[in-house]
């Protein structure tokens, strides 16, 4: 399941990231690319700071804040997080991300541009499911949440300067399709209980999702 999410970050709070962004040291991003994607990687990543772990800091606390992330989600803990940067030329190529990042499996990764679409030309994340290839260009504060076992690139950023945070999330529910199934069943009861507000339907519809969280959880 590929997800895009809005408004993860408020405008003025995209602003004070990008603002805290202008103090953090950056280097070549093939430093943290796996042993084959090297040579297709061409970005600039900010250095392990502690301006870099107070940002990264506040969007985990934001994105744990969203409830359609956590449904989407099921987070465990964030494997790893970082902090991108495209200039003018630069790209990455097809590639898969490791499966174990920090000790962590990867279930999920993530893409949260700190910069409007407006500001570079290029620069979409590419997913190929199977069939095509589908472009992904998400506004300043909006994410995309996709599965990290798929084949992904970044276009070419043809004009401007694209920087994001991207991350790495280990899911209590490791299996995908599972996964789906609870976030169709959170869909649900809300929107069963906004309608009709809490009955014996509703009861039975939550027992069975927590149910099956439960049974699930944790593999």
């Amino acid at each position: 399941m590929v997800l895009v999410i809005g408004d993860v970050l408020a405008r003025e709070e995209v602003a004070a990231l990008r603002e805290a962004a202008e103090d953090i040291p950056f280097e070549d991003g093939r430093a943290t690319a796996g042993r084959y994607a090297r040579d297709v990687k061409s970005n600039l990543q900010a250095r392990p700071c502690r301006d870099l772990e107070a940002l990264l800091a506040t969007v985990r606390e934001k994105l744990l804040a969203n409830e359609v992330f956590r449904s989407a989600a099921r987070p465990r803990g964030f494997a790893r997080m970082l902090l991108s940067r495209y200039r003018t030329g630069m790209e990455y190529g097809f590639h898969i991300d490791d499966a174990i990042m920090s000790g962590s499996r990867t279930d999920l990764s993530f893409t949260l541009p700190l910069s409007d679409i407006a500001e570079y030309e290029g620069g979409g994340l590419v997913i190929a499911d199977g069939v095509e290839d589908r472009v992904f260009r998400p506004g300043a504060g909006d994410m995309i949440l996709y599965p990290t076992s798929a084949l992904h690139r970044v276009e070419p950023v043809s004009s401007g300067e694209r920087l994001a945070v991207v991350g790495w999330i280990t899911s209590w529910v490791r299996d995908p399709a599972r996964r789906e199934i609870l976030h169709d069943l959170d869909a649900a009861a809300r929107g069963i209980f906004e309608y009709i507000g809490k009955s014996a339907d509703f009861d039975r519809l939550l027992k069975a999702k927590s149910n099956l969280e439960r049974l699930w959880a944790g593999d």
